[in-house]
């Protein structure tokens, strides 16, 4: 718990509002550039939607890829950018951020506890359009030992249960492949077996897990490096309004445990508070498939609920509605809790790997499983005929969800009755079986099956080049397509039943949508003009991309390197100063 305030007024240079990556990102700049900051967080722990993320970053020409030997003049990724934005293209706001991002990758790694890993073979999303790159502009936080925050480690958000094993996180790539081999290879057995052990011990003594990967990583690691510099981080405390004076803002009014609590801020307020992934309000007037704002399942911290966006534009701000795509779309699947609840779990791995399809209602595929999961769903959009709601199943047959799961759906040896108990896993002996379970046209999905089938055998997906792109092929699994005689690593036939489905809903990983800002992430007015001592972040800052998803980690680069930028500018400190 946060300690009760003692005082009503408080004072600092920087007033952070949120706590997820663009948030601390901020919070620790300012902290290592001298400022006094405080952070005021209104859930229970820190961390926000950043926390169950996947923790990657998109930070073209970052340090990891130079030392690796990836070197590329900025103009590279800043046309791949001008061709994926087009009109949405604002080339101001993309140098920024592709001239401070290898600088915020560089300050965090020398400073602080943070620390990264590579993604030097991750390719950009769309390989076809000029400039993309096959690898190189990615890097995660490595992994952290999250028992380093001693008395606070149960104010760090945990990762989404549903995609951790018994709350454990688990690493994209090899580690992943350790947990999918266990039951087969000796060696994965082994690695898996010791996790595992750790976690249980973790369990035992700590009541939580200490081992953090991924976004939970990212987020441990930016905290414990904000409490070494002083930074408080105020959970239970929500910000109610800001305070303003000769037009600038001058800090906020908090609801704490203790009552109200006026904080004046110096340099500033910044506003992170995560979007409007659960405002009903703003999503019936930004998303066009969500009429009402309710129909959308976003995967994103339920604490997100527009906060910063309302703030800002109380203030004087404005928030973007032109952008092409106000959310970061992805398929969703609801997950029934055992107390009720409903889980909402985005697929994000499964759809590339050989031996699935999705197809709607009428049994048909409508677009390449394997793209990102924002294309996928802008594709699901664009086949829903007007008046219907869009959603679609995941096909697969028994082998598939037995060695890679299906949704919050483990593989062997975990077993599948719960979920077929509890409704979210439906199973057919055959193809007509799953598909009355699922209310699914049954002879448009035989012959749907029997197609891909022999498309699978072909190696080539001649209805939706699943598998023609760099970053198709690295989500899929070529291993065990080549072991079994198959030329695509997207692709393999679905064959012997039973056979199973999960449905998926319109649901995103966050919004785009944010407070209009410039280049110093400094929030502006109708005018266009910068509103005096207030900051937009994280998704509380109108994305740069325009509404478009041109790579994997497009929102938590920005997020950290526009945090890094708004600091420095709170600070009055040019960020090449802080990293020569």
């Amino acid at each position: 718990m946060s300690a009760p305030a003692s005082h009503h007024t408080h004072q600092c240079d920087l007033l952070v509002v949120g706590s997820g990556a663009g948030a601390l990102s901020a919070a620790v700049t300012a902290a290592e550039l001298g400022l006094q900051v405080i952070v005021v967080e209104k859930d229970p722990q820190y961390g926000g939607t950043s926390a169950w993320s996947g923790g990657w970053m998109w930070v073209p020409r970052n340090p990891l890829a130079v030392e690796a030997g990836i070197v590329e003049d900025i103009e590279t990724p800043l046309s791949y950018l001008r061709h994926e934005l087009g009109d949405s293209f604002d080339e101001s706001r993309a140098r920024a951020f592709l001239e401070n991002g290898p600088r915020m990758v560089e300050f965090f790694r020398r400073k602080t506890a943070l620390q990264f890993i590579d993604g030097n073979l991750i390719p950009d999303f769309h390989g076809r359009t000029p400039d993309a790159s096959t690898g190189g502009r990615s890097i995660c936080a490595a992994p952290f030992d999250a028992a380093r925050l001693g008395a606070r480690l149960h104010e760090l958000k945990p990762p989404l249960y549903e995609t951790t094993l018994w709350g454990m996180g688990i690493a994209s790539g090899a580690e992943l492949r350790h947990f999918l081999n266990a039951s087969s290879q000796p060696a994965s057995f082994g690695y898996v077996t010791r996790l595992v052990l750790r976690h249980v011990k973790d369990l035992l003594l700590k009541r939580r897990g200490t081992r953090s990967v991924n976004g939970n990583a990212l987020v441990a690691a930016l905290a414990k490096s904000a409490f070494d510099r002083g930074v408080e981080i105020r959970v239970n405390s929500p910000a109610r309004r800001l305070l303003q004076e000769g037009g600038r803002v001058t800090g906020a009014v908090v609801q704490t445990p203790a009552g109200e609590v006026t904080i004046h801020a110096r340099r500033g307020v910044l506003l992170a508070t995560g979007g409007f992934p659960h405002d009903p309000a703003r999503k019936a007037q930004l998303l066009p498939h969500a009429p009402t704002g309710q129909e959308h399942w976003s995967a994103a911290s339920r604490g997100n609920t527009g906060d910063g966006l309302r703030l800002g534009e109380a203030a004087g701000g404005r928030v973007a509605d032109d952008l092409v795509q106000a959310a970061a779309l992805a398929p969703v699947s609801l997950v029934p809790r055992a107390d009720g609840s409903v889980a909402h779990f985005p697929h994000l791995i499964e759809r590339a790997k050989p031996g699935l399809i999705a197809v709607t209602a009428r049994g048909q595929r409508f677009t390449n499983e394997a793209d990102s999961y924002h294309d996928f769903m802008q594709a699901l959009l664009a086949a829903t005929p007007e008046g219907e709601t869009p959603e679609a199943w995941l096909v697969v047959d028994h082998a598939f969800i037995r060695y890679y799961g299906l949704g919050a759906v483990k593989p062997f040896p975990l077993p599948l009755g719960p979920w077929l108990s509890n409704g979210y896993l439906k199973r057919g002996r055959t193809l007509a079986g799953l598909a009355q379970a699922c209310g699914i046209d049954a002879v448009a999905l035989q012959a749907t099956v029997e197609r891909y089938n022999a498309l699978a055998a072909e190696g080539r997906d001649r209805d939706f080049a699943k598998g023609e792109t760099a970053y198709n092929r690295i989500q899929g699994d070529a291993i065990r397509t080549q072991a079994a005689g198959l030329r695509n690593p997207c692709m393999g036939p679905l064959e012997k039943g039973p056979f199973y489905a999960v449905k998926v809903v319109m649901g995103s990983l966050g919004t785009f949508a944010g407070l209009q800002v410039n280049d110093q992430a400094q929030v502006l007015d109708a005018q266009g003009q910068p509103i005096a001592g207030l900051y937009a972040g994280g998704n509380d800052l109108s994305s740069m991309m325009g509404g478009h998803y041109p790579s994997g980690g497009i929102t938590l680069g920005p997020a950290m390197t526009f945090g890094f930028i708004a600091a420095h500018h709170a600070a009055g400190i040019d960020p090449v100063a802080t990293v020569r």
